[in-house]
């Protein structure tokens, strides 16, 4: 993961806001483009294992709670959706995005100041850059999966503090 080297100034700031949302009791609400769709299938295959010996922790598909995604078409069904997501979620909901930021789940996840975004191809601001032609995406995608399992680990066993900020 030498790669990730120059990118930690970027990659911290953006692990630890959405680690604090985990810990106040948001669900992570996981959006991909269609590109991405594997990963995001990954990732909450992989997050809840058994075998993590740890809390279950919240994290959810979009696609899951409301399979009309992609019928989604103008900001007022943006606007229903979002409605609909703080009914369900009372204590709070963070948007994980993973993907191109030339689609309608993009514009969901920008909605939020909160959001953790993987943005493909485009530099935006609070989010964490990565090209959709580099020939080791799927890799980085893992390694970055893996860097927030352990970053989550960590946090769960008290091996770091944010008040050390």
């Amino acid at each position: 993961m030498s790669w990730m080297e120059e990118k930690r100034f970027e990659w911290v700031p953006l692990n630890v806001s959405m680690l604090k949302n985990l810990t106040e009791g948001h669900t992570i609400i996981v959006i991909t483009d269609d590109e991405r769709e594997w990963f995001g299938s990954y990732m909450l295959a992989d997050i809840n294992k058994l075998s993590n010996n740890r809390p279950l922790l919240s994290f959810v598909s979009l696609k899951s709670i409301y399979p009309n995604l992609n019928n989604l078409k103008t900001k007022e069904d943006i606007e229903l959706l979002e409605n609909m997501l703080y009914q369900t979620f009372l204590n709070g909901f963070t948007y994980f995005y993973i993907g191109k930021n030339n689609n309608i789940k993009m514009q969901i996840a920008k909605r939020r100041d909160d959001s953790f975004i993987w943005v493909m191809d485009e530099h935006l601001q609070n989010s964490f850059y990565l090209s959709s032609n580099d020939e080791n995406l799927d890799i980085k995608l893992i390694q970055l999966y893996k860097l927030l399992d352990k970053s989550i680990n960590a946090l769960l066993f008290a091996e770091v503090d944010f008040d050390q900020e």
